[in-house]
Order: C-alpha cells, then sequence, then structure tokens
C-alpha cells in the first residue's frame, strides 16, 4: 500500500531539511509507524528542493517558489505519478487546492485530511470547503466534538466522515526523576508544571489563582511555568508580588529548547493546562508520554485524550475554585498508580504507533504489529 502525505503550507525560514523534519518530529512519527508495513511518501514545502529517505519515509521537497501557489500543477503531476493508493492532505484550509488535487488524480485515489486545530471556516473559503468535502472520504480530528462542529456548520456533510485521532504525538520517554532533576534542578515536593503562551486562552491566571490557594494546604509544592510569549507576564508577575508565600512556590522559567522538555516532564509530577481551548494539546501529549499526571480543563481535546477524565483530572475553563479543589485532592493520590494509568493511555491512544493503527483501521489496512 502507498500512501502519500501532502499540504499546501509553505515555511520559507527553513532552508535545511533535516532541520526542517526535527522540528515538525511531532508529525513525521505517524509517517514512521505507517512506513513499517507500508510505502509511505512525504512532500514538504520549505526552501529546498531535493530528496531523503529517513526512518524508512521518503520525503519529497519542492521550494513552491518554483510553481504557483494557487495552481500547484507541479506538486499534483508529482503525486500523480506516485500512483499512491491513499492521500493524507494536513489540514483543510486550502479547499481549492485541494479540490484541483481531486480533478488531477481522479476518482479512485482515497483522500483523508488531518485538522490541525483549525475552525470551520467562513465566506468563500467555507463554500469551497463545502465543495472539497466531497472528494474527501475522511476527517481526522481530535475530538468528534471538534468535528461535529465543521458538520453543525455545513462544511463536512456527515458525521460518519469525522475520525478521532490525535494529530500529533511525541516520542518523549520516562526517565527516572532524579535523572531528569540533574538537568531541571527543579525543588519541592510535589511538583507542577504549566506549558504554553501567556495569553488569555491558556489562562495562566487561572492557574495561579488555584495555586496561591493550594500552597497554604501543602507548602512544599511548586509550580514552574514554562512559556515562549509573555502577553500577560506583566499581570502575572504583579499578582505575585501580592502573596510572597505564592512568589515563592511559583517559579517564571520562561523559553525552554524543546529537546529540553523531555527533562522538564520527568521532573514534574503533574502538567495543569487552564486552556479554553485546544486542537490537540501537543505539550499535554509529550508530558503523559513521559507519565507525567494531567490536570487539564474539560474541552474536547482534552476529554479524548484522558478517556473522559479516567487517568488525571478535569475541571471546567476558568474556574480557579475547581482547579484548587483537585489540587486538594492530589494530597492524597497514589501517584505512582495514576502515573501507570496515564501512560497505558499514551500508548494505547495518543502514541505515534496507535495513530498511524487507527488510520490503518480507517483505511482497511492490515494492523500495525
Amino acid at each position: 500500500m502507498k500512501i502519500i502525505s501532502t499540504g499546501y503550507s509553505y515555511t520559507a525560514a527553513f532552508a535545511d531539511p533535516e532541520e526542517w523534519l526535527k522540528r515538525i518530529s511531532f508529525h513525521t512519527g505517524i509517517l514512521e509507524a505507517l512506513a513499517k508495513k507500508h510505502e509511505v511518501i512525504s512532500t514538504e514545502q520549505i526552501s529546498y528542493s531535493g530528496e531523503l529517505l529517513q526512518n524508512g519515509v521518503h520525503y519529497h521537497f519542492i521550494d513552491p517558489r518554483n510553481y504557483h501557489f494557487y495552481f500547484p500543477w507541479k506538486l499534483h503531476r508529482y503525486i500523480k505519478k506516485q500512483h499512491p493508493d491513499i492521500i493524507l492532505v494536513n489540514g483543510f484550509v486550502f479547499p481549492w487546492q485541494l479540490i484541483q488535487l481531486r480533478h488531477a488524480l481522479g476518482k479512485k485515489i482515497k483522500i483523508a485530511v488531518i485538522n490541525h486545530a483549525e475552525k470551520p471556516s467562513a465566506g468563500l473559503r467555507k463554500l469551497l470547503q463545502r465543495v472539497a468535502d466531497r472528494y474527501v472520504q475522511w476527517h481526522f480530528f481530535t475530538s468528534r466534538e471538534a468535528g461535529a462542529e465543521w458538520v453543525k456548520n455545513g462544511i463536512i456533510a456527515r458525521q460518519d466522515k469525522i475520525v478521532e485521532a490525535m494529530e500529533a504525538s511525541s516520542f518523549f520517554k520516562p526517565m527516572e526523576k532524579e535523572e531528569a532533576v540533574v538537568h531541571t534542578q527543579v525543588t519541592g515536593s510535589p511538583v507542577f508544571l504549566f506549558v504554553g503562551r501567556l495569553d488569555a486562552n491558556k489562562d495562566p491566571l487561572t492557574v495561579l489563582k488555584a495555586f496561591a490557594s493550594h500552597v497554604t494546604q501543602q507548602p512544599g509544592a511548586r509550580l514552574y511555568m514554562i512559556y515562549h510569549t509573555e502577553e500577560l507576564l506583566g499581570d502575572i508577575q504583579a499578582y505575585l508580588e501580592k502573596d510572597i508565600d505564592l512568589s515563592c512556590a511559583v517559579k517564571l522559567v520562561g523559553r525552554v529548547a524543546h529537546p529540553e522538555m523531555e527533562y522538564w516532564y520527568n521532573s514534574a509530577d503533574f502538567i495543569i493546562s487552564a486552556s479554553h481551548y485546544e486542537g490537540s494539546g501537543v505539550a499535554v501529549c509529550e508530558a503523559m508520554g513521559c507519565s507525567c499526571i494531567p490536570i487539564l480543563t474539560n474541552i474536547p481535546s482534552f476529554r479524548m485524550m484522558t478517556a473522559k477524565g479516567s487517568c488525571g483530572f478535569l475541571y471546567e475553563p476558568g474556574d480557579a475554585d475547581g482547579l484548587s479543589a483537585i489540587l486538594l485532592q492530589t494530597v492524597k493520590l497514589d501517584k505512582e498508580e495514576e502515573k501507570k494509568k496515564v501512560l497505558q493511555q499514551f500508548r494505547q491512544t495518543l502514541s505515534f504507533k496507535a495513530i498511524a493503527a487507527k488510520m490503518e483501521e480507517t483505511f482497511g489496512l492490515p494492523d500495525i504489529k
């Protein structure tokens, strides 16, 4: 079986193919899992043209400056020449190009679209997405609930075209906490971790409000905050200045290189997210792959990732009191037993192997062993 992964986004900042593949390893791991039994080709659009074989996947790099973006005939001719059985299209934000892809390939080749956190469109794009959906057999969403919104908006024709599977995963693995702490130098017990933008959607202030209450009950607890944008940093600093106990318990780490995050996830006992919306939740997925216990908002993607809270904890977005109550529950939690449940959920549902197996099941291909 031959599978081709493609898309229409162009990342001009990358000209080194190996660096680009490192950058998107959260996605290429799915292709590598599929490549264990099938021929897999991936077309990539950066400032480079050439070929690269890596971990069983054949990468074909096309510099889109060499062809017309709105009429990508060169890309489509290449795909057709490979005689694929299945096409994976990354994202549904370029429906005009997808329509052309179907006309270039004919009717027999099956097309699946992987949703990458995009929301239903409006205007002309919405109309084009409705047309493009006629040519798509499956839409992969992190949660069926997220896909249902597209059906409700009249873009995707039927709910049975929605398949629930993660869009990305992680190669990070559990390690001994003592080994990880050598790199991170974290202190305190237990250790909580916040990873994400400091913006209104990630809602770090709700986390701080809940943690302020918790440190009065568990003074040894520590919260480490890792972030790469600083929209609410001033508000956070002002909030910490008002509470000396909280300011001692919260550590503003800032930006951390991605490879180092494996040590941070393994240094922490819990990962906290206060997100109001997530297309999936890559940071949470990475943390769960390291057996870090998730404390997450009760939103569709997180319900799927935790099997509706069967591992970790869920609370309502913006509910600092609800989060505070959960933090109190963690005091008596058997953390080692919960970590086992988290790791089992990751391996069965969130891992590259699990995602690839779900795709194979959907496509009617033999299971990955």
